[in-house]
């Protein structure tokens, strides 16, 4: 009996000392994490225009980074530490959630469509952006509909909600289409211009920027077709109300005081570095509905 006893306690012991990191990390949580690091980390992408990409410096720049920065503005004025220092990690889609789950970021400043299957994992600030998932193709190609793409090589981007949504609707109209994954957008761009693939499907703001900076921006064009509207969210750690609230309080503040709406324009209606290229890219309907009802509805 005596002996059962010192097991049962030490297993108890065990168990509480492989789960108090576990707790420590949660009860901390992010804001706690950058205290202690003495920074603040964002993840970046490098060929996502206008949100997130390199500019000719090679600096991450765009209309996620630029919230980013407001919202590191509000982390600086939370913690009180005006000296705090910005570390920037290059990320790619398929990479964004993995880096969020494991620390080694602590905000994905970038386009990310907030799924209900990625609330499983990470949590997502107010929505920034609402897209459509199109195809972009040539302009004189028999293409309309996705249904249209049957037989024929599409490129897509691993990791994208665009795979299963195609994969859906190929299932549901019975046709099926030849998938080219690569690793980035401008892979996936880059397969559609040489000729490997004769569509593209993704988000149509991304597809929009890929045209414009491309050689022949008048060889190509999206189609009207839409697998889903999409919106997109800053991504954040799961569980973690306290860092969640203040990325909202910023976004908020800025949709109400018009900051938001002047960064919006600055990106997507002017000329943009480093080409100087527009994409005349106006806010949408659902866009202004989610900047005049801020919310973080998935889909």
């Amino acid at each position: 009996m005596h002996q059962a006893n010192k097991r049962l306690i030490c297993l108890a012991f065990l168990a509480a000392a492989t789960s108090a990191p576990a707790q420590a990390q949660s009860s901390g949580g992010t804001l706690a994490k950058i205290r202690d690091a003495g920074e603040i980390r964002l993840g970046h992408r490098d060929v996502s225009v206008p949100f997130s990409y390199l500019d000719d410096n090679q600096k991450p720049v765009g209309f996620a980074m630029d919230l980013c920065t407001r919202i590191v503005d509000t982390v600086k004025a939370e913690l009180k530490l005006p000296a705090l220092q910005t570390r920037l990690q290059p990320i790619q889609l398929s990479t964004q959630i993995p880096l969020i789950e494991n620390g080694t970021i602590d905000i994905v400043c970038g386009p990310a469509t907030n799924t209900l299957e990625r609330q499983k994992v990470v949590a997502f600030s107010n929505t920034i952006f609402v897209s459509s998932i199109r195809a972009v193709v040539q302009k004189d190609a028999p293409i309309k509909t996705f249904e249209d793409l049957g037989g024929r090589p599409v490129s897509l981007t691993s990791g994208s909600t665009s795979i299963g949504l195609l994969s859906a609707r190929a299932q549901e109209k019975n046709f099926q289409t030849k998938n080219i994954l690569t690793a980035d957008h401008a892979a996936s761009f880059l397969a559609l211009t040489t000729g490997r693939s004769e569509a593209f499907v993704m988000d149509d703001i991304l597809l929009a920027s890929l045209i414009a900076g491309s050689r022949t921006p008048t060889d190509w064009r999206i189609i009207d077709d839409s697998l889903r509207t999409e919106p997109y969210g800053l991504i954040i750690r799961k569980g973690d109300p306290e860092f969640k609230a203040l990325v909202d309080k910023t976004l908020v503040a800025m949709m109400k005081n018009g900051e938001f709406q002047e960064l919006y324009a600055k990106w997507f209606t002017r000329p943009i570095p480093p080409k100087n290229v527009n994409l005349n890219f106006p806010m949408t309907a659902p866009l202004k509905d989610a900047v005049a009802n801020p919310n973080d509805k998935g889909v």
